[in-house]
């Protein structure tokens, strides 16, 4: 089964203005499968065969008179001495563009490489797991098979590949090729207890005091181990708006797993009990941040997503910078939200007009919610001085909304 990704634009567009295209992402996100697919006039190689990633190390003369450019490398960071010879092959003809595309499962030595050897010559790409946008015409697929599945290409792939069985085959070549790589860690077994104790946290501002003494270690190990699922594309980390509202703003920011079928894998959460779950509301807040992170990924936009709350305990879900206006969004698992369930968005559109920011002049509000089809809700803010049009539309019209 062939699954077209929406990425293959931006990389087309980069490949014209750079000479080296590195594409990074969480493992069995289909990094490998995708260039093949879309890059077939393009000599491939993978480094992943011993005798072949020695003559890229040993011998890059010979490695490139065998595997010329234009080239894509698989699993290149098994070569690290290849790098210093591309820098030397691009400084040597820097007129061509698009000669080398790089990819690898180890995206942390990947991008030491990268910015040790290739820094101002390369172009970094993230390719995450399906959107819902590239999955919705599958025909065993619908949002809540989506939503407990998951993003991976196999599961999309093999529908009735058993969900247990891979994730904790996934878990487990993580922690022990990644994870081991980077961290000196005592035990897999409490790194693994780490992303299963931020899994029931999804969603929720950081605290790095009650996560280390939940596991009972130091805040710095929480914040070191945070950062690597942040780097290897397990979690986000969604920061705060940062533009003066007028009110005390809390800063911390929250943390969210990039997958719902790994969330929900974590969470013990299955087809059969999904609808009662109690994790559901922050599963669907996690799969509508997925999409937005994911559109604006795959079409290379430049927009920014933050969330707000302030002293008063108000809170707005998502807010996307860039584009013609600021884009607020309440995300509700309900399919028709009454107007006094997304007040919230109201009440910030009022402290917009009050703090006449640059940032704040245009606001468009929306509900993320299950609804079937788009329309409209008037919602105005407690004192009645505000009122506002919010558009409810479903997961389907997300990666449009946020490309315009």
């Amino acid at each position: 089964m062939t699954i077209t990704r929406n990425t293959d634009n931006a990389l087309f567009e980069t490949l014209k203005y750079y000479p080296v295209v590195v594409l990074t992402g969480a493992r069995q996100t289909g990094k490998t499968t995708f260039l093949h697919s879309v890059l077939s006039n393009y000599t491939y190689v993978t480094l992943d065969l011993p005798s072949v990633a020695s003559l890229a190390e040993e011998n890059p003369l010979a490695f490139f008179k065998q595997y010329p450019p234009p080239v894509l490398i698989d699993e290149v960071q098994y070569a690290p001495s290849l790098f210093r010879h591309i820098k030397y092959m691009v400084d040597e003809q820097r007129h061509l563009m698009g000669q080398f595309v790089l990819t690898g499962s180890q995206k942390f030595s990947l991008m030491q490489n990268v910015s040790e050897s290739l820094a101002g010559r390369a172009a970094i790409l993230e390719l995450e797991g399906l959107s819902w946008q590239e999955s919705y015409d599958l025909p065993h697929i619908n949002q809540q098979v989506y939503t407990i599945r998951g993003g991976f290409p196999e599961l999309s792939r093999v529908p009735d590949l058993p969900l247990n069985m891979w994730f904790s085959s996934y878990v487990a070549t993580y922690l022990e090729r990644d994870v081991r790589q980077l961290l000196n860690v005592s035990s897999l077994r409490d790194f693994e207890r780490f992303m299963r104790i931020l899994a029931a946290r999804n969603g929720q501002q950081i605290d790095n005091a009650i996560i280390s003494r939940d596991l009972g270690i130091s805040a710095k190990t929480v914040a070191s181990w945070l950062s690597v699922l942040e780097t290897s594309g397990q979690v986000s980390i969604l920061p705060s708006w940062h533009i003066n509202m007028g009110k005390r703003v809390v800063k911390t920011a929250k943390v969210y797993f990039n997958d719902t079928g790994l969330l929900c894998w974590f969470l013990g959460v299955t087809a059969d009990n999904f609808s009662t779950s109690p994790f559901r509301g922050t599963i669907q807040e996690t799969l509508i941040y997925s999409e937005l992170r994911k559109t604006i990924k795959n079409h290379n936009l430049n927009r920014q997503i933050y969330y707000y709350r302030d002293a008063n305990n108000l809170e707005v879900d998502f807010l996307v910078a860039g584009g013609d206006n600021l884009k607020i969004i309440e995300v509700k698992s309900s399919e028709n939200p009454r107007p006094e369930d997304i007040r919230n968005l109201a009440e910030f559109a009022r402290l917009c007009a009050a703090a006449n920011q640059p940032e704040t002049q245009s606001v468009q509000a929306f509900v993320a919610c299950n609804t079937s089809h788009t329309h409209p809700i008037t919602v105005r803010s407690r004192d009645k001085s505000t009122e506002i049009r919010a558009t409810a539309l479903g997961l389907p019209d997300i990666a449009a909304m946020i490309q315009r």
